[in-house]
């Protein structure tokens, strides 16, 4: 009997030593890191004015020809982070051929220039379809168009774009890109 009570004590002070370090003192921990990287924990809510108009990280849709345009997204209804996903269509997929041949033709429609200036990011959503970033090449491509509807002098919106740009993640991994939101929010300053 006491062999069996002593384990059973054993027992529940091991259940309250973790309960006290995993259920509370871990997420303290994660907390307390959170908190010394705020601008990752709280969702990189991009203010302007003290308005919160969205998060860098997640892509969103810009309407009206006076904007930079994200990518495609193939989540849900357009951006929405609680469909993340691609659409999962394979590249000889014929309804994504031509989804892709429509989308280069509207792009270059919309951009006056030829299909074969279209880049691949302006016309194929991300894996989670949420990207926020095009690539430089589409963001320059953009330029002349949202010049023309704001009034702007061209070189200075590719100066602002060239500004913009973010390197490769680490120094190594990835693409150079623009974040949409981050520059249409830079655009919008200008006037």
């Amino acid at each position: 009997m006491n062999s069996m009570l002593r384990q059973m004590l054993a027992g529940a002070r091991v259940l309250l030593v973790l309960t006290v370090v995993l259920g509370l003192g871990y997420p303290l921990a994660v907390y307390g890191v959170g908190r010394l990287v705020p601008a990752k924990a709280d969702g990189s809510l991009l203010r302007v004015d003290g308005q919160v108009v969205g998060s860098s990280l997640i892509g969103q849709q810009f309407t009206g020809d006076q904007w930079f345009q994200s990518r495609p997204s193939a989540a849900g209804d357009g951006y929405d982070p609680l469909a993340s996903g691609a659409s999962n269509l394979g590249p000889n997929d014929s309804a994504l051929l031509s989804t892709v041949t429509e989308r280069r033709q509207e792009v270059a429609d919309r951009e006056r220039v030829d299909v074969s200036q279209v880049p691949a990011d302006a016309v194929t959503a991300s894996g989670s379809g949420l990207d926020p970033d095009i690539s430089p090449e589409y963001a320059l491509l953009q330029v002349d168009r949202v010049a023309r509807v704001r009034g702007l002098d061209p070189a200075d919106l590719r100066a602002l774009v060239d500004a913009q740009v973010q390197g490769r993640d680490l120094g190594f991994l990835g693409a150079p890109h623009v974040n949409v939101l981050e520059l249409n929010a830079a655009v919008a300053a200008l006037g």
